[in-house]
């Protein structure tokens, strides 16, 4: 790196970091992930010092400020495809409140093993070693979608069989 493009950064840092974080925090509502998407942001800015002509004009406030939004929503995004990829709290519960009674450890295995695979291992690793999508699929070497979709007809048998409930 140039010494004129170091201070066109240290100059953008110390002008804007402040202000960009303020705009990644009120996308993100996250201490943590606003100091990241300002640290991304200032990675993607430095690919481009060399495009900046004056550190203050208008041009490059409304670039920076473009980034630094641009930046925020991507974690925004990739965080919410992170939770809803995850099981839905209250079945978790469920199922934890279940493998937690020990009188209730045999009507579960019961249930476990009324399954089929890879069914039975999809159950298991979803619910009770809480593994990703993404993670039960390499691991059973299928499809996200092919896992998901097993999955929540698994749970429709099982309702209809009555080893499910929908009460906690």
């Amino acid at each position: 790196m140039t010494k004129e493009n170091s201070e066109k950064l240290t100059t953008l840092y110390n002008l804007y970091e402040q202000p960009m974080y303020r705009i990644a925090y009120a996308v993100l509502h996250d201490e943590g992930l606003a100091e990241d998407a300002v640290s991304d942001a200032f990675i993607r800015i430095l690919g481009k010092l060399h495009k900046f002509e004056d550190c203050r004009s208008t041009k490059t406030r409304s670039y920076i400020v473009k980034v630094i939004k641009s930046t925020s929503i991507n974690i925004y995004r990739k965080n919410k495809r992170r939770h809803t990829e995850e099981v839905p709290i209250d079945e978790s519960i469920q199922i934890a409140d279940v493998c937690a009674n020990t009188e209730n450890k045999n009507h579960v295995d019961n249930i476990l093993n009324t399954l089929e695979e890879p069914d039975r291992s999809i159950v298991i690793m979803r619910c009770i070693k809480e593994m990703s999508w993404r993670d039960v699929a390499q691991k059973l070497s299928l499809t996200e979608s092919n896992v998901r979709k097993r999955f929540e007809r698994t749970k429709k048998r099982l309702r209809m069989k009555g080893g499910i409930t929908d009460e906690k």
